[in-house]
Parts: structure tokens; C-alpha cells; sequence
């Protein structure tokens, strides 16, 4: 809750009438026989039934809109507020109110808040504070409520120069309450306040800084008595067009410019903050992206070189498979150079087309297999340059075909069953020409048990493609690269015409 101080040394006390101390003497007894009579029915624990003073407060706080509406009944005049707002709440600014029409009897805009806010009111807003301050008890308040509060030129200067407009009986605790903060003493009574400079200090007004003290809420003026006199709306309205605007309004217009500027300031601060943040937000997101875009960039990167490193890996397997592969076909090529051909009438005479254009003929003995005839032509697939005689498991010359095949058997039964050091391989297919009809490498199978080899027969070599070399000789043709597709040489036949 803001707090506020408001400074009444501008203003002399009111006079105090000679009558009082007189009055008191009398009603000394009368306040004795009160006490003397509250404290025995008290004793006794007798509920108290009537108050010597109670007519002075009400039981209630009161409500600012309850006594406002009192005003309105005993005036018959309509307040501006009752026709502009329902709710309890003043208005701030003069467009929300409505026109003063020239036949109607009108009260003040009063605020429809509690006396400390409506004191709040007019030290935020930098306005002119108007409290008026009524008794019941006082013969003068009905004329001063037909003939001030309704008078058109009093109301018509408040209205124009935006005063917050306070009221209420002195019956209601709000209002006692404000009665004595101004010392009102003497009923109708009218105190006008608003903020003006604090004076400081004479003797530290030269060791004072250079910032000027803020202001404080200050009593301008009180008006209290007659409405035929002090508070008549003709004295009154000369008194705020003559001494007290011309006084408060220049300070006040300074104080709504420099509120003016503190609001633009904070505007101005709060369009600065937001563009911050909004420029912060974008600075953030293109850091992000970039941030994202090194990182897609090095796993990239990372991924590349993974692949480059398992395309060196596969170059230098496939290269060592193949250097082993050529081991094989040399070693193989030395050891039909020094096996003897089978016999014209027991064995099986085949004609091999490889995959250059040469053409290879051998007898073959009745009980070789598919493993000699593969061997022998992946013999003559060794390179011309390849003079190895030794296979690359370092084993001797064999002199016989079942010797060859003992040989033979253990790296073709681990390049079966996909052992991880790479074992010989075929790397082709055997075809037979016309009709076509495959020869794939399976283990123990006389060719004298091949329909297509009976009697002899011709065969074409097809070269497997890299993706089946490692898979032996049982690969079904998948993956296979046909080097020499069409049939152009001359078959056994020709030659025998």
C-alpha cells in the first residue's frame, strides 16, 4: 500500500471559539453521572441499553455510495457519477463523464472510494483533492447541501478542473476519521489539498543535494462554517479561480509533464526490452542452427571417414583374397602340369572355353570329381607372370588326383562354412554350352555320374562377380558376370568333321 504524508503548515488551525471551555464545565457532570451509571450497571451485569452519544456514530463504517445517495434523495439533484458508473469507483478522466445538462440539478463527481484512496487518488494523478465533510447536527448542513453542493457554477469548476470530489457525515467512522486528520471542528467544512514542494530545512538547504525533495500532499486551504459565508459557492468558487488554480496549476501541469515523461520512459524501456529479448531470441536460434549445422557437419565428416575406412578395409580383404585366390590358381596350374590325363577310352574327355577365348582340352579319369575339374580350370585362370609352386598353405606337389582331393577338401569345407580366414574359392561357373545347363561345384560328384559330361562335352567358363567369390563354388550362379555370353568357336564336333 502506498503511504503519503500531508503537510498542514500552510494552513493556521482553526480558531478556537471562547464557548468551549464553558460548555465542558457544564457537561462535566453529566459525563461523571454517565460513568458513575456505566460502571454499576456493569457490576451488576446489566446489558446496556442506551447510549448518552448515540447519536454521534453510526453503527456501521459507511459506505461513500449509501451516504451519497442520502445526498441525492434530500437534494433531489442527480451526482455525475450515478449516471456515468455503477461501480465503486471514480472516474479518472474527464472524457469517461457525461455532459452537465443546463436544467438538471447536479452534485459533484464524488469518488466513490474510501477516504485514504481517494487522498491517493489525487497524489498519483497529480489533481486537486476536495473534502467536504458534513454533520447532521448542525443546523447550517441542509443549506449548504440545497445551496452549495447543487450550485452549477461551484459544480461546473470542479468538473472542469478534473478535482477529486471526497464527502461523508462525521456520523460514519470514515469520515470522523477524516474530520479529525483536518482538525474540523465547525460544520459544513470544505478543505482543498494537493501536492506542492517540500520545504526543506533552512539550516541544511546549503548541504542539501542538488535533487529537489518529492513532493507532499499539503492542505491548500479550509473552509468551514455558514454556507451564507465561508462556505458559500460564491466564496468558494472565487476562492479556487482567484488564489488557489492559480497557485496549484502551474506545479501540477509540470508534475503531469514529468509523469508524462517517466511514462514514455517506461515505454520506451519496455520497447527496448522486448526488442532485446526479441534480437537476443534470434541470436540464439542462428547460434543454435550453426551449432547444429557443425555438428551435422562433423558427423558427417565422421561418417565419411567410417566409410572410407571400411571401403580401405574391404579394398585391402578383397586384395588379399585375391593375391590368395592367385596363389591358388598357380599352385593349381603347377599341379596339372605334372598330374597325367586319363585314357581316351575310360575317361572323360571335356572341352573347356575360357573366359580370354582359349580353349582347353583334357581327358579326365573316370573317377575324378567336380573338385578335379574345377581345379584344373582355375589352373589355367592363373596369370602368365604367377611362377609360385607352392599353395598358400604351403602344400607339397600332389602326384595323384586323390591326393589332389585330400588337398583340396579341408580349405573347400571352410570356405563352406564361412570361416573367418579367407579360404581358397572358385571365383567362376561351369556351363555346359548347348543346351545351357550349370555345373555348380558340389563336393564328392564323379563326372561320370553327370548326365551333361557322358561321353564327353564342352564347357564354358562364367566369372562370378566380386559379391560371390567369397561364397565357394556353391553359389547357384547368383552374382555371376558372364565374360563370354556368346558360343563363337568351334565345338568338338567341327573339329572331328
Amino acid at each position: 500500500m502506498e503511504s503519503f504524508d500531508i503537510d498542514d503548515s500552510e494552513v493556521q488551525p482553526p480558531p478556537r471559539t471562547p464557548s468551549r471551555p464553558f460548555f465542558a464545565v457544564l457537561t462535566f457532570p453529566i459525563h461523571l453521572l454517565s460513568s458513575i451509571l456505566r460502571f454499576v450497571l456493569n457490576f451488576l451485569r446489566l446489558p446496556i441499553r442506551f447510549s448518552l452519544y448515540s447519536s454521534r456514530h453510526r453503527t456501521t463504517l459507511g459506505r461513500p455510495d449509501l451516504w451519497l445517495r442520502e445526498l441525492e434523495e434530500e437534494t433531489g439533484a442527480v451526482s455525475i457519477t450515478t449516471s456515468t458508473s455503477t461501480a465503486l469507483e471514480a472516474p479518472t478522466t474527464l472524457t469517461s463523464r457525461t455532459r452537465i445538462p443546463d436544467d438538471t440539478k447536479v452534485l459533484p463527481a464524488f469518488t466513490l472510494t474510501s477516504y485514504d484512496d481517494a487522498l491517493r487518488t489525487a497524489q498519483r494523478e497529480a489533481r486537486i483533492a476536495c473534502i467536504i465533510l458534513v454533520s447532521q447536527e448542525h443546523d447550517d448542513v441542509p443549506e449548504f447541501k440545497r445551496s452549495t453542493l447543487t450550485n452549477p457554477e461551484f459544480v461546473r469548476l470542479l468538473h472542469d478542473n478534473n478535482v477529486v470530489v471526497w464527502g461523508g457525515d462525521v456520523r460514519d467512522q470514515e469520515a470522523h476519521s477524516a474530520a479529525e486528520k483536518l482538525q474540523a471542528t465547525t460544520y459544513p467544512f470544505v478543505a482543498f489539498l494537493a501536492l506542492q514542494p517540500k520545504r526543506a530545512p533552512s539550516s541544511s538547504s546549503s548541504s542539501s543535494s542538488s535533487t529537489p525533495p518529492a513532493p507532499i500532499l499539503t492542505i491548500l486551504s479550509r473552509h468551514s462554517g455558514s454556507p451564507r459565508g465561508p462556505t458559500s459557492p460564491s466564496t468558494l468558487s472565487t476562492h479556487l479561480t482567484t488564489q488557489l488554480l492559480p497557485r496549484v496549476q502551474p506545479f501540477l501541469t509540470r508534475l503531469h509533464g514529468i509523469h508524462a515523461a517517466r511514462e514514455r520512459d517506461r515505454l520506451l524501456r519496455i520497447e527496448q526490452d522486448a526488442a532485446f529479448h526479441a534480437t537476443a531470441a534470434r541470436d540464439r536460434a542462428r547460434i543454435e542452427g550453426l551449432m547444429a549445422e557443425e555438428r551435422a557437419a562433423a558427423d558427417r565428416a565422421r561418417a565419411e571417414e567410417l566409410e572410407q575406412e571400411q571401403q580401405r578395409v574391404r579394398a585391402q580383404e578383397a586384395e588379399r583374397a585375391k593375391e590368395t585366390q592367385v596363389a591358388w590358381r598357380t599352385w593349381l596350374r603347377a599341379v596339372y602340369a605334372a598330374l597325367p590325363e586319363g585314357t581316351s577310352g575310360s575317361g572323360v574327355r571335356i572341352a573347356v572355353r575360357l573366359p580370354s577365348g582359349g580353349r582347353l582340352i583334357r581327358i579326365f579319369p573316370a573317377d575324378d570329381t567336380l573338385t578335379h575339374l574345377y581345379a584344373f580350370v582355375a589352373g589355367q585362370l592363373a596369370p602368365a607372370s604367377s611362377t609360385s609352386t607352392l599353395s598358400p598353405m604351403s602344400d607339397p606337389l600332389p602326384h595323384t588326383s586323390p591326393a589332389l582331393e585330400s588337398i583340396l577338401s579341408p580349405h573347400l569345407s571352410s570356405s563352406s562354412s564361412s570361416s573367418t580366414t579367407p579360404p581358397p574359392f572358385w571365383g567362376f561357373l561351369l556351363v555346359s554350352a548347348y543346351p545351357r545347363h550349370e555345373l555348380p561345384w558340389a563336393p564328392s560328384s564323379p563326372l561320370s555320374a553327370i548326365d551333361v559330361l557322358k561321353g564327353g562335352g564342352q564347357l564354358v567358363v562364367e566369372m562370378l562377380s566380386a559379391k560371390s567369390n567369397g561364397g565357394g563354388g556353391n553359389s547357384k550362379g547368383k552374382g555371376r558376370e558372364v565374360v563370354d555370353a556368346d558360343d563363337e568357336y568351334e565345338t568338338e564336333s567341327d573339329d572331328d568333321e
